[in-house]
């Protein structure tokens, strides 16, 4: 390698941070430099939904990295800095305000941006997303007892913002455009037992509910439905999906497959070009297809796995797909991933919660989703997780008593 081209890292969530940390941890003599759009050291994402806006003062983004570690490590980090292109041809990346920097390998952790409504919007109206420290500063302002807050989307995101709006005092209606909450992420028996702790909470859901329009009335933002009703709010929040950032990737010429599309190890269609994290689809060999992942776990492994990579080390991502989300004072735990060929099946932990195990045909674990106290769900969701890496077929009697631990069918 030629030592005076750099590690460049677009990017500075979880993944590039981490791929940051790990190429000088794996022994990288060279420069790194890793690029962030935002004028902060890098962040945690996800207390962005959750902490951020129920504690009692603004304690500021939880930060991947320090500054002197980041000087500890001759990490150097641009903040508040955008790249515009690369150059392929010369192995550059050109900057905002044209400086050009050269790389050995360049790693792409451009991330997810919210997705936006296909609806007339008033720009007058008070309407947000949310992904970043702003984001939610700018929610955390508004949320106070009595104002009216419209979440549109039944998703994690939505339903997150919706637990801590409501626990701030404020009146929290969820218009969901399919049939049930978390149509595409959880069982609809899971899905219950969560739309009924926001019920409990004082939350209003209205399901099939497909927005129409949002104007500007007085003071207020009006969200219209496609079934004549409207809703008034103070807020309106849209948590309506992510769209991966591959336009950078796109206008360099690499491939795309829904994201930056990369090998198994991360390498794009160029070699000198690696991806990570949200941005990122890659061949998952538990799963025989290409997948995606929004996951905060998900973005730092891959971000130590491209640094690994862009040393050259060919080692394959295959790690299981793990997610937690926070609803009120229970926890949401996914691990894996299934389709609708898989077989369902539940185990009813009454008081406790409920876990959903999916098989494959021919009986291979490849997908735990538990939903109760953080105490339970989260020891048999591990033990779960180990079980789909190890591409195990339990019994599924047994899967569904409770009276048999699951750590017993993980030997």
């Amino acid at each position: 390698m030629k030592q005076e081209r750099a590690m460049i890292i677009v990017g500075a969530g979880e993944a590039g941070t981490a791929a940051a940390v790990a190429l000088r941890q794996g022994g990288w003599p060279g420069r790194v430099i890793l690029i962030g759009s935002e004028a902060t050291l890098p962040y945690e994402r996800p207390p962005l939904s959750k902490g951020l806006l129920t504690e009692g003062e603004d304690s500021g983004p939880k930060f991947l990295i320090t500054a002197q570690r980041l000087r500890e490590l001759a990490i150097d980090y641009l903040a508040g800095v955008n790249v515009l292109s690369i150059d392929r041809a010369t192995n550059t990346v050109s900057l905002q305000g044209g400086e050009l920097l050269a790389y050995e390998r360049l790693l792409l952790a451009t991330g997810a941006r919210p997705r936006t409504l296909g609806v007339p919007v008033d720009p007058e109206c008070r309407m947000v997303t949310l992904r970043t420290y702003a984001d939610a500063v700018a929610i955390r302002q508004t949320l106070r007892p009595g104002c009216g807050v419209v979440v549109i989307g039944g998703g994690f995101i939505g339903l997150e913002v919706a637990a801590s709006a409501v626990s701030r005092g404020a009146s929290v209606t969820v218009l969901e455009a399919g049939p049930r909450l978390l149509m595409r992420a959880v069982p609809a028996s899971i899905a219950e037992r969560i739309k009924a702790k926001h019920l409990d909470a004082g939350v209003r859901i209205e399901l099939d509910a497909t927005v129409a329009g949002i104007e500007a009335v007085e003071e207020q933002s009006l969200v219209s439905l496609a079934d004549g009703r409207s809703f008034p709010a103070d807020l309106v929040l849209v948590g309506v999906g992510a769209v991966p950032n591959v336009e950078l990737a796109q206008a360099a010429g690499l491939a795309i497959e829904k994201g930056i599309a990369a090998s198994d190890t991360l390498a794009t269609s160029d070699p000198d070009i690696f991806t990570a994290g949200d941005c990122c689809s890659f061949p998952h060999r538990l799963y025989g297809e290409r997948v995606r992942l929004e996951v905060w776990r998900n973005a730092w492994q891959q971000g130590a796995i491209a640094a690994a990579n862009m040393l050259g080390l060919g080692s394959a991502y295959e790690s299981v797909p793990w997610f937690w989300s926070d609803q009120y004072d229970e926890t949401l735990q996914i691990a894996g991933i299934y389709s609708n060929s898989d077989a369902a099946v539940n185990r009813d932990l009454g008081d406790k919660g409920q876990i959903c195990f999916y098989l494959a045909p021919g009986g291979r674990l490849v997908a735990a989703c538990g939903f109760g106290s953080l105490a339970t769900i989260s020891k048999d969701i591990r033990i779960a997780e180990t079980m789909i890496g190890r591409r195990m077929r339990p019994d599924p009697d047994a899967l569904a008593n409770p009276a048999i631990a699951i750590k017993s069918l993980a030997s």
